[in-house]
């Protein structure tokens, strides 16, 4: 259920889940430098290893509070990076041998974030001639 608290907790685990989004990015760049986007792919496999955690945590320690859970998952991996809530997904798709629902989801996922950035790009580009 969404209430006041509901909201404070998912927004300010997502300002922090940016603010150390940021900061791997700049870290990364540092250190990394920019052969492969390292900042994105350090965020996305990183909070998909912690959100399966969470869950897996979740699980077993049903009285956590669901703005805790709110403000760690939906706030904080949701700022860090909303991949993680796609490859949780995914996973229990998978899990539940539902597997054309969950390539499904990873082909629609990925190719059609990829395709939609794609047409977002080129339309913007056309338009501003």
């Amino acid at each position: 259920m969404m209430n006041l608290f509901t909201i404070i907790a998912v927004g300010s685990g997502g300002a922090l889940g940016c603010i150390a989004r940021l900061w791997v990015n700049s870290v990364s760049s540092k250190y990394l430098g920019h052969f492969l986007p390292y900042g994105t792919i350090i965020v996305n496999l990183s909070g998909s290893l912690i959100i399966g955690i969470l869950f897996a945590y979740f699980h077993h320690h049903t009285t956590l509070s669901s703005n805790v859970k709110s403000f760690l998952t939906t706030g904080f991996l949701g700022g860090l990076t909303t991949f993680s809530t796609f490859a949780i997904e995914s996973f229990f798709l998978l899990e539940s041998g539902r597997y054309v629902h969950a390539f499904s989801n990873i082909f629609i996922n990925v190719f059609g974030t990829i395709l939609m950035a794609a047409i977002g790009y080129i339309i913007t580009i056309q338009l501003s001639k």
